[in-house]
């Protein structure tokens, strides 16, 4: 049943070790987040029941979702606002992208 969990964090261990800049975590939580949460939308406003099914059992909503899966109390808030300072870091990270470029 920790299928996800497990997944989850051997991926991130592979980006860590790997890449080894926090900027490389950040990037990879963020898009492992937003897939996920373009899989819900499309499980959700799809017709196919099958399609949603398959999405529904074997993917989780987010990546909030799959701590919230396995912590609770005071471990998952503080997971919670740590995934917060993440996506702010991410954001940070976009606007500074932004920025440099000049397309803002």
């Amino acid at each position: 049943m920790y299928i996800d969990l497990v997944v989850l964090v051997v991926l991130i261990l592979i980006v860590i070790m790997y890449f080894r800049r926090f900027s490389s975590f950040v990037y990879f939580v963020a898009i492992v987040d937003i897939f996920l949460r373009i899989l819900t939308f499309i499980k959700n406003n799809i017709g196919l029941p099958d399609l949603a099914a398959v999405i529904d059992k074997y993917l989780p909503e987010s990546v909030l979702a799959i701590v919230g899966n396995y912590t609770d109390g005071i471990i998952y808030t503080i997971i919670a606002w740590a995934f917060i300072v993440i996506m702010s870091i991410f954001l940070f990270y976009n606007t500074k992208f932004f920025i440099k470029k000049k397309k803002i």
